[in-house]
């Protein structure tokens, strides 16, 4: 599964830019051209890295920044601040603010790209990996291919996108409309019921036999691949 990008930039043709080539490298992209906005958007649903200019309308992107960082489930949110201001004094108060990268306009959109993938691989490791192992179970993304135990699995594209989307952050627990955004897209709309159709033929074809179920289900709130997993297996 792709990496999810929040860009929050008010200047519509550098929003355009940015949106062609980080789609073009495979990523997800979203916008918001407000602050207010893309505060209100990220308390419903956490991407993996935020593009954030300085100056934006009703939220400036520095206290957007910090808000960012005072919330628990957005504290270690990759963010690169992006701004005109090229003072030193200005660079350390966006960095002391909470940013993980600063970029000063104009700037070159490869060196911009190269930072975005060394804050996802620090951030995020398992979303850039080639290989994802728990337990007895490995998914591998260049040969689309998940064998449990030795034994591979044959799954449908949906079946694997949801597995891969699970696997890559265990112990984690996503509701119905957290895995249809994810593993279907916001553009696509779909009963959460189809959800748990999906979860259904995914532990049908991983737990043949008497194998663990790693999938976990949580009454109410939703479902997540269990991070005690490959402790249960012996692994």
């Amino acid at each position: 599964m792709s990496a999810r990008i929040l860009i929050v930039e008010d200047e519509e043709p550098l929003t355009m830019l940015l949106r062609y080539n980080l789609e073009a490298e495979g990523y997800e992209v979203e916008t918001a051209a407000r602050g207010d906005d893309a505060d209100t958007r990220l308390k419903e649903a956490t991407p993996d890295l935020v593009v954030l200019d300085w100056m934006l309308p009703g939220l400036s992107g520095i206290e957007l920044c910090r808000r960012l960082r005072a919330r628990p489930e957005t504290r270690q949110l990759p963010i690169i601040m992006l701004t005109a201001r090229g003072e030193e004094s200005e660079k350390v108060r966006g960095l002391a603010t909470g940013a993980d990268d600063y970029i000063v306009k104009p700037f070159s959109v490869p060196e911009l790209l190269a930072r975005v993938r060394a804050l996802l691989r620090r951030a995020n490791p398992e979303r850039v990996a080639t290989v994802l192992t728990i337990g007895d179970l490995e998914l591998d993304r260049e040969k689309k291919r998940v064998v449990r135990n030795g034994r591979p699995i044959d799954l449908g594209p949906t079946e694997y996108r949801l597995l891969e989307f699970l696997m890559e952050r265990p112990g984690r627990v996503f509701s119905r409309e957290q895995l249809l955004d994810g593993v279907w897209g916001s553009d696509i709309y779909i009963d959460e019921r189809t959800v748990d159709v999906h979860v259904g033929r995914l532990r049908k074809a991983i737990n043949r036999g008497n194998l663990t179920d790693p999938i976990r289900t949580v009454r109410g709130a939703g479902y997540s691949l269990d991070d005690r997993f490959g402790r249960m297996t012996g692994t």
